[in-house]
């Protein structure tokens, strides 16, 4: 399930080869609250030897497309890391971007702990991002679903509208679009 609003963020992150693994560090997706992935955040912070967070706007994301903002985002994080001998990033492989040296490992974020380390940092500073947008755009719920398609969430675009923060291509939103565009009533699944 697809955000509907806000950027995309990636972080990377240096590990030192000799540090303890942080207890409950895994895929972020899998670290149950809020809270946890705050207190992981910031444990691995205080060990990292360099963390970088990079992000592509909703603009971008509209303009280039969801997996090459996603990469653009990496690209910004890898950049403030630097130097690095090795990237290892997550996912499918990547063509044509300026990576510097790199591997990609299809669910490196459930296999490579640094990788999971960088999917907290990176999810953390999005959830934060999305809460301080939700303060001048209430009504969307960001504070509590940080953009994803909830039925509040899809609710509010129906009733308040769709805001500059709200990625123009995707699910409801796009639906919503398109039936004003053709004057039709909304197209939005309920």
């Amino acid at each position: 399930m697809a955000c509907l609003a806000g950027p995309v963020v990636a972080a990377a992150v240096i590990m030192p080869a000799a540090a303890s693994f942080i207890a409950g560090v895994r895929d972020s997706k899998l670290v149950p609250t809020r809270e946890e992935r705050e207190c992981l955040a910031r444990e691995i912070r205080a060990v990292a030897l360099a963390v970088g967070v990079g992000r592509a706007s909703v603009r971008e994301i509209d303009r280039l497309n969801i997996l090459r903002a996603t990469h653009l985002a990496m690209q910004r994080a890898l950049v403030l890391v630097l130097p690095y001998d090795l990237a290892l990033i997550d996912g499918n492989p990547i063509r044509g971007l300026e990576l510097g040296s790199h591997a990609e490992i299809v669910d490196g974020d459930a296999k490579i702990y640094a990788i999971a380390c960088a999917s907290i940092v990176a999810k953390v500073a999005r959830d934060r991002l999305m809460v301080r947008l939700a303060a001048s755009h209430p009504g969307y719920g960001w504070e509590r679903n940080v953009g994803y398609p909830t039925p509040e969430h899809r609710d509010a675009l129906r009733h308040l509208g769709v805001t500059s923060h709200h990625r123009r291509d995707f699910g409801t939103v796009r639906l919503l679009r398109l039936g004003e565009q053709l004057g039709l009533p909304d197209l939005s699944p309920g």
